[in-house]
């Protein structure tokens, strides 16, 4: 017998509980990502296996294989010479769960929304959304290989703008799901409220994802290890290992004192304008719709400093990091909302 599971009475529930369901793996996925990366795993599967690669190692034979296959790159010769296999076992598992996430994620993503094109549950506008996102993370697979195989050959790691690239995507991807995870739900209506000038809460969101991808950066060049002070950077505003002309070459990117000091900087501008944002909608009646969201946006902002700076005094503890990654997780959250709020007003 055949059940109609989606009617149009229920239909939005459904597809907004789908939405939210991979919502919350991207989110898993992002945290499980920076902590391969921050336990120096990422590089503990050499090979690129759609489907047979789904299956874990399950006798010691497969483990030699695989371990056989990790001593021939760089990072091993170089670094963990002197590892064993029961060490790369642990790395293994972390690169490992992080691939079998992104393949559950685009299972996910993919069945439902298929069903609901069958069923005519979506419109035109949502369809486009919907499906650019499926090619978003069809797209990131082959950015994470991407990312993988700049340090199979020379490198004893993975190249930092592509680290960028991979966890900007991933961003990206969140943030749209989000955005039609909203679209989706109820809302008040706005419009006889005033929006915020300046596209204000856009010109914030940008900025912290450029800061994203300077932490990246950070990440990537083991950025966060090089001055573990904070205000200052041993006793100076200015890293003393670099030329204040180097910070205008696109050499600076490559340079892991200056990455933290643009990162550090970078996040006293978007407490700036947080602060001006914040006195535009406490000053103005008009803007008061937006006091409870910029209050959110306030707590997130102030965590993630916190989390920042300790992350930075610790020498990047791979629990701080990953907590700072977290923590610009729910940033982007409250700051969406702020940007989503402002958007539907006419």
């Amino acid at each position: 017998m055949y059940i109609n599971f989606v009617t149009d009475e229920n239909k939005n529930i459904y597809i907004r509980n789908w939405l939210l369901l991979t919502i919350y793996l991207v989110v898993i996925m992002i945290i499980v990502g920076g902590l391969t990366r921050l336990t120096g795993s990422g590089l503990s599967i050499t090979k690129w296996e759609l489907f047979s690669g789904i299956f874990p190692p399950l006798s010691l034979n497969k483990w030699k294989h695989l371990f056989s296959l990790y001593q021939e790159i760089p990072e091993y010769k170089l670094i963990n010479s002197s590892m064993t296999l029961d060490q790369f076992k642990s790395i293994y598992w972390w690169e490992y769960i992080h691939r079998l996430l992104g393949r559950l994620v685009g299972l996910i993503y993919i069945i439902p929304l298929i069903y609901f094109t069958f069923k005519k549950a979506l419109n035109k506008s949502s369809l486009i959304s919907f499906y650019l996102i499926f090619f978003l993370i069809f797209f990131q697979g082959l950015i994470g290989w991407y990312m993988v195989k700049s340090g199979l050959s020379e490198r004893t790691d993975v190249s930092h703008y592509r680290l960028a690239l991979h966890l900007t995507l991933a961003f990206v991807i969140f943030v749209l799901l989000l955005w039609n995870y909203f679209k989706y739900k109820a809302y008040q209506d706005l419009n006889s409220y005033r929006k915020l000038p300046f596209n204000l809460p856009i010109f914030f969101i940008c900025l912290i994802f450029l800061q994203i991808i300077i932490g990246a950066f950070v990440s990537g060049l083991d950025a966060g290890q090089v001055y573990q002070s904070w205000p200052l950077m041993n006793k100076s505003y200015f890293p003393d290992d670099s030329n204040l002309k180097d910070l205008f070459s696109l050499n600076s990117f490559n340079t892991p004192s200056l990455v933290q000091f643009i990162h550090r900087n970078l996040a006293y501008i978007i407490i700036l304008i947080f602060i001006i944002t914040a006195t535009i909608i406490f000053k103005n009646k008009d803007f008061t719709y937006m006091r409870a969201t910029i209050l959110l946006v306030f707590a997130s902002l102030s965590l993630q400093i916190v989390l920042g700076i300790l992350t930075v005094l610790s020498g990047a503890q791979i629990i701080l990091a990953s907590m700072h990654q977290i923590g610009s997780i729910i940033l982007v959250t409250t700051s969406l909302i702020l940007v989503f709020k402002n958007s539907r007003i006419n």
